[in-house]
Order: structure tokens, then C-alpha cells, then sequence
């Protein structure tokens, strides 16, 4: 569990176009495998420590002809933003995936002395 010390507790939210390979004949559409697609996102400012962030799909265009395969999270997750990581394998095929994100975390306080 995450502990805020402080009143000051920030939300920040988006939703990003992760990718569309059905279009151009990219590699989640049309690979096999292990497969995997990262974008960064930025907050709209800066958290005290790295926040809680949660993703999850808001649009999901798929193949139905074999197995639906896929992970989502976010890694690399600082203090002013993250990656966002997809990954599919086998013969999953996915053509384009949107995806919701929020970050909840303690923001940075007037009181605060930073000694270093």
C-alpha cells in the first residue's frame, strides 16, 4: 500500500493511440510472436514520488480468427511520467489498441525543505 503524507494528492489522466497496424501492415497485425509496443507519457507536472498508475484498454480492435493474447502496463514509472507497454505473442492479431492511463500520487508541498 502507498501512504500519502500530505493533503496535496494529484490525479492526472489521458488516453493515448498506442498504434494502428492494420493500415500500413505492421507487425502487430500481421507478425507472430512475441510482439511488443511502448509509448511515453508525460504528466502535466511533476509528483513528489513516482506515482500509482493504472492502464487499461479503451479501444480494442482485434482479429477474431485466433486467440486474443496481450499484456498491458506501465513500466519505467518516475516521478514526471512513464512508458505505457503492450505486448502480444503467438498469432494473435491486433490492429490498433487505444489506451486509458491515470496516475495517483503526493505532489510536492510549500512546507517541504529540501535539504539536498
Amino acid at each position: 500500500m502507498k501512504r500519502l503524507r500530505n493533503h496535496l494528492v494529484g490525479i492526472d489522466q489521458g488516453d493515448i493511440n498506442l498504434f494502428s497496424d492494420f493500415q500500413d501492415g505492421g507487425q502487430m497485425w500481421t507478425g507472430v510472436g512475441p510482439r511488443e509496443r511502448r509509448s511515453a507519457v508525460s504528466f502535466s507536472a511533476s509528483f513528489r514520488h513516482p506515482p500509482t498508475v493504472q492502464v487499461s484498454v479503451s479501444l480494442w480492435d482485434v482479429d477474431t480468427a485466433s486467440h486474443m493474447r496481450a499484456d498491458l502496463s506501465a513500466e519505467e514509472v518516475t516521478c514526471e511520467g512513464c512508458e505505457v507497454v503492450f505486448r502480444t505473442w503467438g498469432d494473435s492479431r491486433v490492429a490498433r489498441i487505444r489506451v486509458t492511463w491515470m496516475a495517483i500520487g503526493e505532489l510536492a508541498h510549500d512546507d517541504d525543505w529540501n535539504l539536498y
